[in-house]
């Protein structure tokens, strides 16, 4: 079992992440610096999730398979985001994307 003090230990580190990439967020302008700032909320998030699994005796599988679900759409957020960003900066180096003809 897991004692309380290191899942109050968790649950801080997550809070202090989950506010990092918040404010982060929030003052950045650069698009690729917003996405990893939304990628630490995210794993603040799934922190969160792991040390509220681990309160009980045995962990709840709930919270274990969302956690899990968590880190496979983070993934394909991060790597469809880093398309999206690299098409919208290929754009405006290109011009605006007018007419391509």
């Amino acid at each position: 079992m897991v004692s309380v003090d290191t899942i109050s230990w968790y649950l801080l580190v997550s809070t202090v992440m989950i506010i990092f990439g918040t404010v982060r967020l929030l003052l950045v302008r650069d698009l690729l610096a917003r996405l990893i700032a939304l990628d630490v909320t995210g794993i603040g998030v799934l922190l969160a999730l792991v040390a509220l699994a681990a309160r009980s005796e045995s962990s709840d599988p709930v919270l274990q398979a969302l956690v899990i679900t968590g880190l496979v759409i983070a993934v394909a957020f991060t790597g469809l985001g880093a398309v999206l960003i690299r098409r919208i900066e290929g754009l405006r180096e290109d011009g605006g994307g007018g007419d391509r003809s």
